[in-house]
């Protein structure tokens, strides 16, 4: 059953019920609807705690139906909807649709008409869908739970569209921590916020906290203060609060009132109701807010309408402002001149600091307050909806921040100036100072330097001078160190040239000293070191000569002795130690040598002596002379010491070679077993040879001896030559007395070569019988192998260990593959052992150890036969062993399960309340999960129990009664479970029973009661009457159910019998008590009651369908004519419909009682009518009513739709009609400004026609609509649509025809409008031609003149008119409706034009007329003053003083000629003008008077002019000579300094400089050349003329001339100069540049790194090559170097002496470097060396120690096969390490000598890493060869264990057979067959006597080597071994003895048989009467043949006795 969530924060909707409630799992099939009762009934201890909870939850349910009630009719109420029952409205889906449509603003799915449940059903599941889709979670709710009116479901169902659509939007944010809280939460704090403050209310739930009314008052009071008096009221009138606070929410706020006080005011008030109710509350106080901010934005519009004015009228005064003060700012700011000292530099930079500081702040203050305000103007006027504010030019913020970037520009570039200006003054004194101190430091160093290295007092000894050098090293690397410090003086020097310095004169003559210094004080060291260096080599060879001589005296004293040496040994020594003295001497030679030729330099030397020459060479003479002594006698000891060596060694040779023949052919006939045994027998004991090691250990051994004979031989034979050399040269050879004699020679070389010869032969048989020896001991070898293998394999394969559990099975059965796996491996080999037997058996013949290999051969086929048999039977066992052990593991594993849980069950107490039994329930539904998976086990273990069983497993019986043991307790635990399953279900059962009883019988009580207190009047006993059979109705079913569950109960619990029956019977008494008072009650009211309401109902159920029809009408009621009336119908409709739905049940309920009465009693309704005639109408009428709503609804549904239609078609109608009227009030506008705001207009309307067309399409889509859905109303519709769509287009079309006119207006407005201009400017014209004012003759002239200007102004314009005549051709062309107008208006221009033109040619033919003679004679008397005044002008003749006066004399008269010929041709035109007029007689002749006087005088004045123009060019033409001299001359003078300077600069870039504006001046010389020769030829030209005007010109011709050679030859010697001082600067420069360069390299030259490691010292030495090659490369540097010394040198250049040395210096340098180099890459070499040396001594230090841990190892083997491969291993090891050692420790020492030989410094730690790895490669050969030892006699002793194992384990074999021996399996054995059994065995037994000796022996042999715990192991082994053999020999003899006795028992049977049988054939003979045919046997002659011989003794007797 659903439960209604107690929490508002569950949005989700209902919680779902627990389906694993444990009392539903137990219960009895018959008892379902047990599940159906609540929750909480469980958790009563009595029946009156389960009605008190009953009664307060149907409380509750009242309080929380009435709330949600209310609040659904309040939402309901905006759709004219109202519901009463909340229950029963909502069943069919309808109410709750709209509700949610209501809620959402969301258009559902329309409900199904219908009043079928499958109709409710399926409008509950829309909305239910609906819900689902806004994500709200239903669960347990479903749409029949709705249906059938669940009051908890459906309460809950609005509860949850209450939490969605209500409380969930509710979102509090708090002020302190921003916390978002939701749902309830957030409601309870929104109310606490609101009421804070108030007195006596405190909000902390939605219960009590409002049960007194003052927290809705708060509420209101906080926000409608005006409604509420708040101080009022009290909190004990609680009831009047909540009325006060509920009705005034009603009245004033409109809130509906769904509480009511005693829902509030109660001991629990309902949390939900309340909840509903504040949050009416909540939403009404929010949205009131919302309104209220929303009011307060009008009024801020007009401020800032009214604001927006001043604020930009601010604004442009401001930028205005600003502006003008950054242009200001950049003009000054700009300057770029600044001071040229530190100070004045520093002020101008705290000027524009505080510019930046103090006043540009306040003004970019400005300029941000500026944007804020146009920024607020903007958005004031965008808040207004206003058109945005637009600066005027030059005024916007664009504008500001263009010209503030300029400012900035400005101010960046001003402060970048200044700091860099101010960083350069303070670098310069800086560096000025730094160079003040530096050279008085430097100058004072150097002087006390050079007075240092100026003193000689170096000494005469080595010692002294030694001292002496170290000390001068110490001062000329300080020196090398200062020299970076004097190049920092120059430096700074040329770093203040470059940048100006003031002062630059005195630092450079400063920098100049210093250098000067230190080239002085660097010669003086160098001289200085060169004498220190000779005077040191000089001693030191002294001192080399003495040490010489010294040591030639002690060699003499050791080459005089005379010992010659006694034996071989003592010669060699003596010859050794004589190689030693001669290599000494000759090393020694050639160092004398050395000496000599370095003492005699010394002697050579020019200039400074060291020491006196005479003296050099005496000391030279008398070493020289020592040495040759010296060599002579070592000359002659050396032969002495040869001769005596050679004669012993051949001796001693050829005795050794005899001697070791001897005992090689001694070693051979030893291990060959003595003389030419060759046969196959002695092949397996020659030698030694007994086993496979041995064997290869004695061919191993005899290979290294045939080595050592091919190495002796060749010996051998080069000694017997030597002696025959020796014996035939004869003599004797000895020093003095001793002589020795070589007599018998001869003797001792013919016996030395007799024995080798026999030695080689021995050493041939040898290896012939060591080969055969070892094929069969390794056949035999692998055989052994094969078969301990097969041992082993039988071993395994017969083990009887299956594994102790699965585990050990699986592991055993794995073991068990692998094993199978090897023995089918060897499958082949062991079918291939005969072949390779046969095969090694016919080389060697059938010997012992054949035959014994055969044996072998066939027990290893029989072992390997077994060794598969047993296999496969393993196989299974593992097989069958797993299975068991893993059917095991499963019943162990389910035996603890059932253990468990069996005393668990057996310990549990079944309880006695519901709430314990449904704990054990839980835990019983787990069980059973559990025992389902144990189920599965125990089958798995049946099946494989079957399997087993079936498949005959040995262990079966274990295995079925394991089965058994499981099966038996599994079937006791089901039982169990069983058992405590049914006690708990009876007590659950049973439990339920006695529950339910009581609450029935509570119920039947109640109602009994009720019954019986009810007032006897009719209405009410009738009520009452009613309302208890609708109880009965629902009770009895269960009265019924449950007596009958009392009685199965009672039946199958016993014990809970009388408990039930109890129950039972009080319940059938209260019951029965019940029935009876209902009975009672019914029966007096039954009969009036029944038939009053019968007519009562039929009555009141005619007159309301009479009225149902009537407000149905069908399809012929009145339809809408509006859409509000259509909406009102159709919800009247709907409300009418829902009455019929509701009167349904009545008409039901009437039909059903009139066939009641009718069945009754017959009664009738009325007079003349029976109740069976009327049934039919009432149906009749009934089904009319439906056709007729149908039909109504159907046809109000079309009206509706229509009237939407109409709606939307009135709407288009109306945009329709507003286009239409716009377009017809529309009229043309008359100018082209009107014009284009027409036009803009009607874009306006276009756009306002598209959007609009939207509306019509909606309507178009309507009527489509309606003609598909057949309505009635649709062809009207479309008829509607067409008109619609026809104005539509003509809107269209008039819209685009009248923007068509528009376009055409306008063009026609651009035409009038040029007309118009060109109209008012030709009337204009007009006027001014249509003047006629009379004037002067004087002023004719002038009217003529402007007219004539007129004239040209009207020919020009006739283009405009022209133009305006082209556009209306054009506009009469496009638009043939303008023509007309256009046509109209160009006429009249044009006319206009005429008369226009007309006027101006008759006003100008006036005025030419009236003008034209008056104008010619005052033409020529204008003339005439003229040409007067320029007759004046022409006389005063002023040829001018200067090139000035005479130019601007020149330009006169060009003026005056110009002016001139323009009168010439004047003066044409009037002659022409005067013949052209008809003038007067009196006119023309004056005109003819006045142009003859004008004509004269112009012919007189050309004369005066050409006179004036050659004057004036002669005069110029001087004056510019004169000029132009004086000009070259200053340009001349102005060079020449220049030219004749004598600086050249201290430094190549000052020398270059120097150069390039001395080729500058040349260039300037050579290209200004030819403008001074022309100038030259010109005054040479005038200087000719003989004029006093002329005589200057010659004088400054001569100066020119002079001055002009004089600056060519200067120049030229200033380049030549400036050429020499470039070489040397160059020079200079690339010295400095090399010798920088040199000192760079040296710095690194001189590195003490010599590197970490030998990558690191690689790393070194290849950059250390790099810099050699670099420095090899820069000799060609050199070489230029010195190519440009000697060129300067060759040009004798003055500074010859300073660039000698310098050159010499930097070669000294160069090759000091060069020496350096080779110094550092030795060391570098010897470092590298030395560390890979380190690394390889280090490799093999650490080689040799893991091979010292190999060769150390105490593991000597567990038993034979063991120490066999170890041995070998070791073997390998030996032979890999001693190759490898070897060769590693070869060439480490070879690289220690060569590296001591070449002299490397650290030769003594080499050597002790030499000796150190050469001990420790000793130790480590001692220990491989202990390491041999040891496992050699490891291996002996394991051997031993092992063949007494073998020997035993055989013996052990031979007695188990011999039981076998002496019982036969035969029945009746022979004599003989048991005879030759034992002889077999004695035969086989013979094999092992050898065995044991040889056991014995290497016992023995053990025991001398062995002590202790070894000693004792072996005595005991050869013990155990003795004596099993005596014990075998024992048993051998008892089974000889016992099958000696068998066989003289079996012949004497055998005897008595024949004895019998022969005494049977006598008696019959004697029966038959028959003589004897054998007289012998009755005569006592010999015996029959027939009787046995005497017994023989055994075969086994001889070998035995002598033991």
């Amino acid at each position: 059953m659903a439960q209604v969530p107690g929490e508002v924060d569950n949005m989700e909707g209902l919680p779902a019920p627990n389906n694993n409630n444990p009392a539903t799992r137990w219960e009895s099939p018959d008892r379902g609807w047990e599940r159906e009762q609540p929750a909480a009934s469980t958790a009563a201890a009595s029946l009156f705690e389960c009605s008190r909870i009953k009664a307060l939850a149907d409380e509750r349910e009242a309080v929380q139906k009435k709330t949600f009630t209310k609040w659904v009719n309040s939402h309901l109420a905006r759709v004219g909807c109202h519901i009463g029952d909340l229950y029963v409205d909502l069943r069919d889906g309808f109410v709750l649709t709209r509700l949610l449509e209501v809620l959402s603003g969301e258009q559902l799915p329309r409900p199904t008409r219908g009043r079928m449940r499958i109709h409710s059903l399926e409008n509950v599941d829309k909305a239910l869908q609906f819900l689902k889709e806004q994500r709200v979670h239903l669960e347990n709710v479903g749409s029949h739970d709705i249906v059938d009116g669940n009051h908890r479901l459906t309460l809950g169902l609005v509860w949850t569209i209450i939490l969605r659509f209500q409380i969930q939007v509710i979102k509090i944010e708090t002020e302190d921590n921003r916390e978002t809280r939701s749902a309830k939460d957030a409601l309870l704090l929104w109310c606490q916020m609101k009421t804070a403050g108030y007195p006596e209310v405190n909000i902390q739930n939605f219960t009590t906290s409002w049960r007194d009314g003052l927290a809705f008052n708060a509420l209101i009071h906080r926000h409608r203060p005006d409604l509420v008096d708040f101080s009022k009221l009290t909190k004990s009138n609680a009831n009047y609060n909540l009325q006060r606070a509920f009705r005034t929410a009603e009245q004033h706020l409109g809130l509906a009132r769904l509480l009511d006080p005693e829902d509030v005011n109660m001991e629990a008030p309902d949390e939900k109701s309340i909840i509903t109710y504040v949050v009416s509350f909540y939403h009404y106080f929010s949205k009131m807010k919302a309104l209220a901010v929303e009011g307060k934005r009008i009024g801020k519009v007009l401020d800032q309408v009214l604001e927006v004015g001043k604020i930009i009228e601010r604004y442009e005064e401001l930028a205005a402002e600003l502006l003008a003060w950054i242009h200001r700012t950049v003009g000054l700011i700009s300057n770029q001149k600044f001071a040229n000292s530190l100070s004045g530099v520093q002020q101008q930079l705290q000027a524009f600091t505080a510019y930046c500081t103090l006043e540009k702040p306040v003004k970019f203050q400005e300029k941000g307050n500026l944007e804020v305000l146009l920024f607020s103007i903007q958005s004031k006027l965008r808040a207004c909806n206003r058109r945005l504010f637009v600066p005027r030019e030059g005024c916007g913020i664009w504008d500001i921040d263009k010209a503030w970037g300029e400012l900035e520009k400005a101010e960046h570039e001003r402060e970048a100036a200044l700091r860099a200006e101010l960083i350069r003054q303070e670098k310069l004194e800086l560096l000025a100072q730094r160079f003040d101190h530096k050279v008085a430091m430097r100058e004072s160093w150097l002087n006390e330097n050079q007075r240092l290295v100026s003193q000689d007092n170096f000494g005469y000894e080595l010692p002294a001078v030694e001292a002496a050098m170290k000390k001068h090293e110490a001062i000329e690397a300080d020196i090398a160190a200062y020299e970076e410090r004097v190049q920092g003086v120059a430096e700074l020097a040329q770093a203040l040239a470059a940048e100006g310095y003031y002062d630059i004169r005195r630092v450079a003559a400063q920098r100049d000293s210093v250098l000067r210094q230190w080239a002085l004080l660097t010669g003086l060291v160098g001289a200085r070191r060169t004498r220190l260096e000779q005077n040191l080599a000089l001693q030191k060879v002294f001192q080399e000569m003495v040490y010489m001589v010294d040591w030639m005296e002690e060699m003499q004293a050791q080459l005089l002795s005379r010992e010659c040496g006694q034996h071989l040994v003592e010669a060699d020594d003596l010859l050794q130690k004589h190689g030693l003295l001669e290599g000494d001497i000759a090393a020694q030679s050639e160092r004398v040598e050395a000496l000599n030729a370095a003492a005699l330099r010394f002697s050579q030397l020019q200039g400074y002596q060291p020491c006196d020459p005479q003296v050099i060479c005496n000391r030279v003479n008398h070493v020289h002379g020592c040495l040759a002594e010296l060599q002579e006698q070592a000359a002659r000891r050396r032969a002495e010491l040869e001769a005596s060596r050679s004669l012993w060694a051949l001796l001693q040779e050829l005795e050794e070679a005899e001697s070791w023949a001897r005992d090689k052919e001694r070693l051979l006939e030893a291990a060959g077993g003595g003389g030419a045994a060759g046969s196959a027998g002695a092949a397996g004991t020659a030698g030694g040879a007994h086993d496979l090691s041995s064997t290869a250990r004695l061919l191993a051994q005899h290979k290294i001896l045939q080595g050592e004979l091919g190495g002796r031989r060749a010996l051998l034979q080069q000694a017997l030559r030597c002696g025959e050399a020796l014996v035939a040269a004869g003599g004797a050879v000895g020093p003095g007395a001793e002589t020795v004699h070589l007599v018998g020679l001869a003797e001792r070389a013919a016996s030395a070569r007799r024995r080798w010869q026999r030695l080689e032969e021995a050493a041939a048989r040898r290896e012939r019988r060591l080969q055969e020896a070892r094929a069969l001991h390794q056949f035999g070898a692998d055989l052994d192998g094969l078969l301990d293998w097969l041992r082993d394999a039988y071993r395994l394969a017969a083990a009887g260990d299956f594994g102790h559990d699965e585990a050990s099975s699986r592991r055993l059965a794995r073991q068990h593959r692998a094993l199978t796996g090897e023995v089918e491996a060897h499958r082949g080999p062991v079918s291939g052992l005969r072949r390779q037997l046969a095969t090694l058996g016919g080389a060697s013949g059938a010997g012992p150890l054949v035959v014994a290999l055969q044996v072998r051969v066939v027990e290893a086929e029989q072992l390997f036969a077994e060794v598969t048999e047993v296999a496969a039977l393993r196989r299974q066992w593992l097989r069958d062993a797993l299975a068991v052990y893993r059917m095991f593991g499963e019943v162990h594993a389910c035996e603890l399960w059932i253990g468990e849980k069996e005393q668990w069950l057996l310990s549990m107490r079944v309880p006695d309340s519901l709430d314990d039994v449904e704990v054990v329930q839980h835990r019983f539904e787990s069980l059973d999960q559990e025992m389902n998976s144990l189920m599965g086990r125990v089958l798995d273990v049946n099946h494989t129990v079957q399997e087993l069983v079936e498949g005959g497993h040995p262990s079966s019986d274990e295995v079925r009664s394991c089965q058994d043991h499981l099966n038996s307790r599994w079937n006791r635990i089901v039982e169990l479970v069983e058992q405590r399953k049914e006690e708990m279900s009876a007590v659950l059962l049973v439990e339920n029973h006695v529950l339910e009883v009581a609450e029935v019988r509570t119920q039947v009580r109640e109602k009994r009661r009720a019954v019986e207190s009810a007032p006897r009047a009719g209405g009410a006993l009738q009520w009452r009457l009613s309302g208890l059979e609708a109880a009965l109705q629902a009770l009895e079913p269960r009265q019924a159910a449950l007596l009958e569950e009392a009685a199965l109960l009672a039946e199958r619990f016993p014990a809970q019998a009388a408990r039930l029956h109890q129950g039972a019977e009080e319940l059938g008494a209260e019951w029965g008590a019940l029935a009876s008072a209902a009975q009672a009650c019914g029966e007096a009211v039954a009969a009036a009651g029944r038939l009053q309401r019968f007519l009562h109902d039929l009555d009141a159920f005619l007159d309301w369908l009479v009225r149902a029809q009537e407000a149905a009408g069908g399809s012929e009621g009145p339809l809408p004519n509006s859409l509000e009336e259509a909406d009102a119908l159709l919800a009247r409709h709907a409300a009418l419909k829902e009455e019929v739905d509701q009167r349904e049940e009545d008409y039901a309920r009437i039909v059903a009682a009139s066939e009641a009465l009718l069945a009754a009693d017959g009664a009738e309704l009325g007079p003349g009518l029976a109740l069976d005639e009327w049934l039919p109408h009432l149906e009749l009428g009934w089904h009319k009513l439906l056709g007729l709503w149908e039909a109504r609804r159907e046809a109000l549904v079309q009206a509706h739709i229509y009237q939407l239609f109409l709606r939307d078609l009135r709407q288009a109608l109306v945009v329709l009609r507003n286009q239409e009227m716009a377009l017809s009030g529309a009229e043309l506008p008359g100018t082209v400004e009107s014009v284009e705001e027409a036009l803009k207009q009607h874009r306006d309307f276009l756009t306002t026609m598209e959007l609009s067309q939207q509306k019509m399409q909606v309507a178009v889509q309507a009527a489509e609509g309606l003609l598909r859905q057949g309505n009635i109303y649709g062809e009207q519709a479309q008829e509607a649509v067409t008109r619609l769509l026809e104005k539509n287009q003509e809107n269209q079309l008039r819209a685009q025809q009248w923007m068509q006119k528009l376009h055409d207006q306008l063009e026609l407005q651009h035409f009038l409008r040029d007309c118009h201009e060109l109209d008012g400017w030709i009337h204009e014209k007009m006027l001014m031609a249509r003047d006629g004012t009379r004037e002067d003759s004087h002023k004719l002239h002038k009217r003529w003149l402007r007219h004539q200007a007129f004239m040209a102004e009207l020919a020009q314009n006739k283009e405009w008119l022209e133009k305006i005549e082209r556009e209306g051709q054009q506009l009469m062309q496009e638009k043939p409706e303008l023509a007309a107008s256009v046509r109209k208006k160009l006429g009249e221009i044009r006319q206009c034009w005429a008369e226009l033109e007309s006027t101006t040619q008759a006003k100008a033919r006036q005025l030419f007329e009236a003008s034209k003679a008056d104008q010619l004679v005052q033409s020529f008397a204008e003339l005439d003053k003229k040409l007067l005044h320029m007759e004046s002008q022409l006389q005063d003749v002023d040829p001018g003083g200067d090139l000035a006066t005479v130019n601007s004399q020149l330009k006169k008269l060009q003026s005056m000629e110009s002016q001139v010929e323009e009168w010439y041709r004047e003066v044409g035109e009037l002659q022409a003008q005067t013949a052209a007029l008809p003038l007067e007689p009196a006119s023309k002749e004056l005109v003819g008077e006045r142009q003859n006087a004008v004509g004269e005088r112009l012919v007189r004045l050309l004369e005066p002019l050409q006179e004036r123009r050659r004057l004036l060019l002669a005069s110029k033409e001087l004056h510019q000579v004169a000029h132009d001299l004086d000009d070259e001359l200053a340009w001349v003078q102005e060079r020449l300094p220049l030219a004749m300077q004598t600086e050249r600069g201290n430094g190549l870039q000052a020398v270059q400089q120097h150069i390039k504006k001395n080729q500058g001046l040349r260039r300037e010389i050579q290209a200004h050349g030819p403008r001074l020769e022309e100038v030259l030829e010109r005054a040479g030209a005038l200087a000719s003329l003989r004029s006093p005007e002329a005589e200057a010109v010659r004088r400054g011709l001569e100066q020119l001339q002079s001055a002009w050679a004089g600056l060519r030859e200067a120049a030229e010697r200033r380049q030549q100069a400036l050429d020499a001082a470039f070489q040397v600067e160059q020079y200079y420069f690339d010295v400095a540049e090399v010798e920088a360069w040199l000192g760079e390299q040296e710095l690194l030259m001189m590195s003490e790194d010599k590197g970490k490691d030998e990558q690191s010292t690689l790393q070194l030495l290849k950059k250390h090559l790099q810099l050699e090659q670099g420095v090899e490369n820069y000799e060609e540097s050199i070489a230029q170097l010195s190519r440009q010394c000697r060129a300067l040198l060759e040009m004798g250049h003055p500074d010859s002496e300073q660039i000698s040395r310098r050159q010499s210096q930097v070669d000294r340098l160069y090759v000091a470097l060069k020496e350096l180099g080779e110094e550092r890459r030795v060391a570098l070499e010897q470092q590298y060396w030395l560390y890979q040396l380190s690394r390889q001594v280090s490799e093999l230090e650490h080689w040799i120690a893991e091979k010292e841990v190999v060769a150390g190892s105490p593991e000597l083997g567990q038993d034979f096969e063991h120490v066999s491969v170890l041995q070998e291993k070791f073997s390998e090891f030996a032979s890999e390490t001693g190759t490898a050692g070897r060769e590693r420790l070869a060439a480490v020492n070879q690289m220690v000598d060569e590296l001591i030989e070449c002299g490397h410094t650290a030769a003594a730690t080499m050597a002790e890493w030499k000796d150190g790895l050469n001990e420790a490669w000793a130790e480590l050969l001692e220990l491989m060869g202990t390491r041999a030892q040891l496992l050699a006699a490891s291996r002996e002793l394991h051997k031993f264990f092992s063949d007494a194992r073998e020997l035993q384990g055989q013996i052990e074999e031979k007695r188990r057979r011999l039981p076998r021996l002496t019982t036969p399996p035969e029945p009746r054995p022979s004599a003989s067959s048991m005879q030759r059994t034992l002889r077999a065995f004695e035969h086989d037994l013979q094999l092992l006597v050898s065995q044991v000796r040889q056991l014995q022996e290497g016992a023995a042999q053990l025991r001398t080597v062995y002590a202790g715990e070894h000693a004792e192991a072996i005595a005991s082994r050869e013990q155990e071994v003795l004596q099993g053999w005596k014990e075998l020999l024992s048993a051998c003899e008892d089974a000889r003895l016992h099958v000696s006795s068998t066989a003289d028992a079996l012949r004497f049977h055998s005897q008595v048989r024949d004895l019998l049988s022969w005494m049977d054939g006598i008696a019959s003979q004697i029966g038959a009467a028959d003589k004897p045919r054998c007289p012998s046997s009755l005569l006592g002659l010999p015996a029959s043949p027939w009787w046995p011989p005497p017994a023989t003794p055994s075969p086994l007797t001889a070998p035995f006795s002598m033991e």
